[in-house]
């Protein structure tokens, strides 16, 4: 715990000056996670990160995190995102025939998926911050860990029944559901002091979707996990393991709350 907890400040040392900075020096921090956690899923799977399926899916991942300001990159070249990763799927289903089927099929979706997860979530980190701007990235931050910490500590104190056993043993309904009342009340405190364009039911409404989907975001990864049998998706941050270990509630709450702003605006 205690080494946990010195990463866990150094780490937030590092990362929240620059949240608070943004700009480029923000999206340059985006790409590097972003890089190291698709580094992470491919030595699951066991595919090198300096292999054709490799290079590819990360020369995706940085087409799929570009933000708005920098699409002219894609445009010039007459092309959406969309359609380069179409084009990059054809390349590996070409792959498999060039490795006569070292490289298979199965290969060519989980590179694939793995590029549309993290490209996903980590292009909403960069579009909250640059587009929706301080208080919003915060805002979702905050709520992600509000959850993480109610849910461990609630489930410690009085959880009994299981959430989902066969993904993650040690998590609890009562954990769960402590957490997303923990992420109501810190939202609460939080718009004390800075302002969010939502009325009160929409911050509620909002702040559960996030506590919600994070949740689902960090049992997707523990599943993953589960799956290629690790313990940890990396060894980068002693005491927390990977950075997917630690951004994969950000996955899934991130563009929840872009949509969810979206649709209410």
């Amino acid at each position: 715990m205690k080494q946990r907890i010195i990463t866990g400040i150094a780490a937030a040392a590092v990362f929240l000056p620059i949240v608070y900075i943004g700009g480029l020096a923000f999206t340059v921090l985006t790409f590097l996670m972003a890089t190291i956690a698709i580094f992470e899923l491919l030595r699951m799977k066991n595919i090198p990160i300096f292999s054709f399926p490799g290079v590819l899916s990360t020369l995706l991942l940085w087409i799929f995190l570009l933000p708005k300001e920098y699409s002219y990159v894609i445009t010039d070249m007459g092309l959406t995102k969309i359609e380069l990763a179409l084009l990059a799927v054809l390349l590996f289903l070409s792959y498999t025939v060039v490795t006569k089927n070292k490289f298979t099929f199965d290969d060519v979706g989980f590179v694939s998926l793995t590029t549309i997860y993290i490209g996903l979530g980590f292009y909403y980190l960069i579009e909250t911050r640059l587009d929706l701007g301080l208080n919003y990235i915060f805002f979702a931050l905050i709520v992600v860990w509000a959850t993480d910490s109610g849910a461990y500590f609630i489930g410690r104190a009085i959880g009994k029944r299981k959430l989902w056993p066969d993904i993650s043993p040690n998590k609890t309904i009562e954990g769960s559901l402590g957490g997303i009342f923990v992420a109501i009340i810190v939202a609460l405190i939080y718009t004390t002091f800075v302002t969010l364009e939502l009325t009160f039911v929409e911050l509620v409404i909002v702040t559960i979707f996030l506590s919600v989907f994070g949740q689902l975001g960090d049992l997707v990864e523990s599943a993953l996990k589960r799956h290629y049998d690790v313990k940890d998706s990396g060894k980068l941050l002693p005491g927390h393991g990977g950075i997917l270990d630690r951004v994969d509630s950000w996955l899934f709450a991130l563009p929840i709350l872009y949509y969810l702003l979206l649709i209410l605006s």
